[in-house]
């Protein structure tokens, strides 16, 4: 049995790019800076950032480019995967991806954002976007409630 699976909950460090492959399918790329924190042997508060690089296709690509922007707080859940290129210098490049199969907006729009992206009160759901076509699900008894480390259960 194998299993490949990345579920992180950060904020996104840029807008989406949304890019369509010459087959005409849509691509969105973004990436999410996670942070843990803890207290040194001396006592003092350390920080560490992880910077990860998602990419969403299709109709999810899609959604991702228009709801989210930089500094908005996501859930996502996807696949790990590994790609190798030759850059135009004639170097090797390695780039390791979460491929997005799963995206729950954590925070609410900012202001001026298009409406319908967010729920505008803290008692309606989060809205939940699966990768394949599916019409988007609503995620019950999710508020606007920081998460916690310490509240992850994994």
């Amino acid at each position: 049995m194998n299993l490949n699976r990345a579920m992180i909950i950060g904020n996104l460090t840029r807008d989406p790019e949304i890019r369509t492959t010459t087959s005409g399918q849509n691509v969105a790329n973004f990436s999410v800076a996670t942070s843990s924190q803890w207290t040194d042997a001396a006592g003092q508060k350390q920080e560490r950032v992880e910077y990860h690089n998602i990419v969403a296709w299709g109709r999810l690509a899609d959604i991702c480019g228009q709801y989210l922007g930089k500094g908005r707080k996501v859930y996502v859940e996807g696949r790990l995967q590994t790609r190798d290129w030759e850059a135009q210098d004639g170097s090797k490049r390695t780039r390791t991806e979460i491929i997005c199969e799963n995206m729950i907006m954590l925070d609410r729009a900012p202001a001026g954002a298009p409406t319908g992206s967010q729920p505008s009160s803290a008692n309606q759901p989060t809205t939940q976007y699966p990768a394949n076509n599916a019409q988007p699900s609503v995620d019950k008894g999710v508020g606007e409630e920081e998460i916690r480390l310490e509240d992850v259960p994994f």
